[in-house]
């Protein structure tokens, strides 16, 4: 899931005319792209392991923001001011290096995280430099190659025994057939869960952060995550509520430039270390792990967190505008002042702000275009 420097990346206005040009040549909405499309399953055999998914997307990104700023006026505003960068900024990349580094990072931080990874890729390509700072090349190794290397041999990059079998795991299932870039776009969003689920160390979350910052799926709605748990909540308070206050600290913000989310902003599918502070998921089973699940802190591998930065102070003003916007009911087990009592962690649901009913209710008129308005949920994580 590499993603483009920030220094590298257009401002808004930019992206938004590379988005529109992207979706000039974008195949309709559950087609495969033309590169693959004209290619049989038989013709393409196991070229389809190393195809990358192209740098399109499956839909209009104006058209959803004018749909989101329909059902909610402030989406107009907030568009404005913050580029959604992982619909506009557009890469291609591959599936299995993105869910392999996925995996890789599990529940470290950053900086750990990416020692590994580079060890792991100069585990396969020694003219790499020591330091992963230094390299200049995105070599990364097939999966034929990982299911051929000694658990011994991949431990030998820091990996865990854990995160080892589940690396062989899922370059089994792309080196035999069983996963392949086709197969994944073609595959619906929860075909697309189901599919991947069954790979040892991927559970639900991984998979909706992989649709949503990837394969760039428009309607995903990630309810085990604990920051967009409480984006909503500040949304929809701020909503019913404009009175209410509502602050980001200062602090926070200069801090979010240097410092990855705290612990419990997302959720992890696996349970490879021994870190505490767990976020149960709501309603999923992990059918693969035992023992709780877990929350990380400092979640951002070589560029796989591609969450927006916090907003500024300013952002209140906007959250409270809310004239032209038609005010749905909350849902029946919410009420401004159970919207306060979850925000001020008083009164959590299992260890969640939200549940996933809750929040299918309250992202409904969302539809379909969900994956954009959580993306800016990212950004009130952090208030007040």
């Amino acid at each position: 899931m590499k993603r483009r420097a920030a220094k590298d990346a257009p401002d808004a206005r930019g992206s938004q005319k590379k988005a529109r040009n992207a979706v000039a040549n974008t195949p309709i909405s559950g087609e495969l792209p033309s590169a693959l499309a004209n290619e049989s399953p038989e013709s393409s055999g196991r070229e389809d392991t190393d195809a990358t998914v192209p740098a399109v997307l499956t839909f209009s990104l104006d058209k959803a923001k004018e749909h989101l700023i329909d059902v909610d006026h402030r989406f107009e505003d907030i568009f404005n001011k913050v580029a959604c960068k992982p619909y506009e900024n557009l890469e291609q990349f591959h599936p299995f290096q993105a869910l392999s580094t996925s995996i890789l990072g599990q529940q470290i931080s950053w900086l750990a995280a990416r020692s590994i990874i580079h060890k792991f890729r100069r585990l396969y390509d020694p003219t790499l430099p020591e330091k992963p700072g230094e390299a200049q090349s995105n070599s990364f190794p097939t999966p034929a190659q990982i299911t051929a290397t000694d658990l011994s041999v991949l431990r030998s990059a820091g990996l865990s025994t854990r995160k080892a079998e589940y690396i062989q795991d899922l370059a089994k299932r792309f080196a035999d057939g069983r996963l392949s870039t086709r197969k994944i776009l073609s595959a619906n969003d929860e075909e697309l869960a189901e599919m991947l689920i069954e790979v040892r160390g991927i559970g639900r979350w991984t998979v909706d952060m992989f649709a949503i910052f990837s394969l760039r799926r428009p309607d995903i709605l990630p309810v085990g995550d604990l920051g967009v748990q409480r984006g909503l909540a500040w949304w929809f308070l701020a909503l019913h509520s404009p009175s209410d206050p509502f602050s980001i600290s200062p602090e926070k913000i200069s801090q979010s430039s240097t410092k990855k989310p705290e612990t419990g902003s997302a959720r992890i599918d696996n349970d490879d270390s021994d870190d505490e502070g767990y976020l149960p998921v709501i309603g999923e089973t992990d059918t693969h792990n035992s023992g709780p699940s877990h929350s990380v802190k400092d979640q951002e591998v070589d560029g796989v967190d591609g969450r927006p930065p916090l907003f500024t102070p300013s952002i209140s003003k906007t959250l409270r505008n809310t004239a032209g916007t038609k005010i749905l009911p909350l849902p029946k087990t919410l009420s401004v002042a159970e919207l306060r009592s979850r925000i001020s962690g008083k009164k959590k649901v299992k260890g969640a702000l939200l549940t996933p009913q809750e929040m299918e209710i309250l992202t409904e008129n969302w539809k379909p275009y969900r994956s954009i308005g959580v993306y800016y949920m990212w950004s009130l994580a952090s208030a007040e």
